[in-house]
Formats: structure tokens, sequence, C-alpha cells
């Protein structure tokens, strides 16, 4: 057991001093953990116990999420702020841009270990990979949510919440970029994806697979992610106050391109198309990616499917239309990587580059 002194009489401006045997676990400092809350089903009510779907999302703040697990006063010095409140549906660029310098102002506070976001699970996978690209810090950041209601039966919330908490106040978790934690799982933000509808079991990393997991009260890591992220990526919205418009247009059996059109017609200054298999271009929708190129947007070839790689100059010569590949990212998180690249370079070969290396 390790020992503290302190001092048992004080005469005269001397200090008697004496040496205490304390347990381990009394010596530890816990760690300090930020809870930051933005709404989501994991703070969502429903009409009864065993409504699981149509609840209404974002109903409780951050303080009733705090109280609804008291365990967690016995990992982490825990305090919370409520950024914003919504459903995650609603999520855009202006939130993204908030809550990213906040969670920049607080891990650069030496009395802050690391940050818990709360959110809804519909968009968490893009918000992940937006801070994961943005965030400057090796300190843990971990995106929690729930699948079921604050207040149905067997709610997944409270673990996710108590599982999220130890993981951004564990040393296994620093350097590891933004993690996305739910059903005992750990997932690396750039890789992850919600894969059911309705399901406590809904996140999955496909192919790549999860880092580690939570069990028992130990936080375990069996991989680390590779791609560049945090402390090692060059991208900085510190003073940015908005994002270029870049936008989707998913591929599919009689296509046209009407949206394509439309999207550029708006100001899209990037598109990602994604495409059926191998990122394929439909002779519909080619033509039109063309043309866009040719005005100056930024062209992505992505895929649906969901696994694998889409590779350069394979479905289609990138090399000669000037495009990007988007290799294994799915459509929404090349959006985000694009909509970065475009604050630093509209250079293809530079960007393409990044996809890449992120």
């Amino acid at each position: 057991m390790p020992f503290i002194q302190t001092c048992l009489r004080a005469t005269a401006g001397l200090c008697l001093t004496v040496a205490v045997l304390v347990p381990a676990w009394a010596a530890e400092r816990l760690p300090n953990v930020t809870i930051l809350a933005t709404g989501g089903t994991i703070a969502g009510t429903g009409a009864s116990s065993t409504t699981t779907v149509g609840y209404s999302a974002a109903k409780l703040g951050v303080e009733k999420l705090i109280a609804s697990v008291p365990e967690l006063q016995k990992v982490a010095n825990v305090r919370g702020e409520q950024v914003f409140q919504i459903a995650s549906e609603n999520m855009n660029n202006d939130y993204w841009l908030k809550l990213a310098k906040r969670v920049n102002t607080l891990l650069a506070q030496e009395d802050v270990d690391g940050v818990v976001i709360t959110h809804g699970t519909d968009t968490i996978e893009e918000t992940g990979y937006f801070l994961d690209l943005v965030v400057k810090s090796q300190k843990p950041v971990v995106i929690v949510g729930a699948m079921r209601p604050a207040t149905a039966l067997s709610a997944d919330g409270p673990l996710n919440l108590y599982n999220a908490v130890l993981i951004a106040g564990s040393k296994e978790a620093v350097g590891k970029g933004v993690l996305v934690a739910l059903n005992d799982q750990i997932n690396a933000a750039r890789d992850v994806t919600k894969a059911n509808t309705s399901s406590p079991d809904a996140f999955r990393t496909g192919e790549l697979g999860y880092l580690g997991y939570v069990q028992g009260g130990r936080v375990v890591f069996y991989r680390s992610p590779i791609r560049k992220h945090t402390l090692q990526s060059e991208f900085d919205i510190s003073k940015l106050e908005s994002l270029p418009q870049v936008d989707i247009v998913y591929g599919y059996a009689n296509m046209n391109r009407i949206a394509l059109d439309a999207l550029v017609a708006a100001g899209a200054r990037g598109i990602v198309h994604a495409g059926v298999g191998n990122g394929s271009l439909a002779n519909a929708v080619k033509p039109g990616l063309i043309e866009a190129r040719k005005k100056g947007v930024l062209v992505v070839r992505s895929s649906r499917v969901g696994q694998g790689i889409v590779a350069r100059n394979g479905e289609a010569n990138d090399d000669e239309l000037d495009f990007v590949a988007s290799d294994t990212l799915s459509p929404q998180k090349a959006r985000i990587l694009l909509m970065l690249a475009l604050t630093r370079s509209s250079d293809t070969k530079q960007i393409q580059d990044w996809f890449y290396q992120y």
C-alpha cells in the first residue's frame, strides 16, 4: 500500500508528521470527465415503459442523465454541459462547429482528462468522424448514444453512458482518436456505421472490426486506428464559421441526373457520388458529373455497398476525369472529409492523398 504524510500536530511552526497507509484505490485520483449532451434517444422519453419506437427524442437534460447513473461517481469526477438538445437527424454543420470548438476548449484544460458526448444514433457516425478530423488532443473523446429511450424497459442508455465515462477516463483510450461506444463495444469513429434501425446491437465496424470492449469494468483494446486523426490531422476549424456545401448523389437502377444538376445549381462545391458496386457511374449521370467538374465542383466516387475499397481508376478513369476515389469511406463520411479538404485545397491530387491518409 502507498504512504501519505500528514501533519499530526503543529507547534511553534514545527509539524510532527506521520506516515499513514492508505489503500491503492484511495491514493489514485479519479479522472475528470466532462459530459457534453446534445440530445438523441439516450435523452428520449416514451408514453410507456414498453415504448421503443414512436418516442420523443432529446427530452431529458444532462443533469438527469448523470443522476440516472449514480455509479459514475465511483469511476470519475463527472460534470455535465448541455451543448444543444436535438434529435440527431437534425444535426448540421453549424452544430458540428459549435461542438468541436467546445470539445477543443475543454481538452485544452488541465482539469479535463476526457470528454463524453451523448448523441442521437442516427448521425453518431458522422459527428464522430468529423470530430476525429478536427479535435486537437490525444485525450479520449467518446461518443455514446442509446437505441432505446430512457423510459423503456431495459433501456441501454445508462450502461452505455457508464461505459463511455470509463473509456474517457482510461489511459488505454489516450491517443486512439474519437471513439463510439455502445453495447459494450468500442469502435473507431472513422469506421463505425449504424447497421440496424432499432436493435441495441446496431453499430458495426464491418470487416475492419471493433477496437475493443468494456467488460467487468475493464477497458480492453485489441487494436488501434492507424489512419491519421486528431493531433495528426491538418484540418483546423478554430477560425471557421461555416463549411463548404458538399452533397451526396445516390446511385440506383434507372437513375438520372436531375438531383445532381439541382445540387450543382444550388451551389455545391463538392459532390460525393454514392455509386453502385465499386463506385460505378451510370451512363445517364456520368456526363453531368463531368460537366460539374468542369465548373470547378470536386467529385468523389464512393459506393453505396458499405464495405470494401473504391479503387482509383477502377470503374472510371479518375485520372482523366479529375475525380477522387473514396477508398473505404462511406458516402456520408466521404462528404465530411471532402468538406474539410475544401477548406484547405481544391487540388484533386492533394485531396486524393488525404483520402488515402485519413
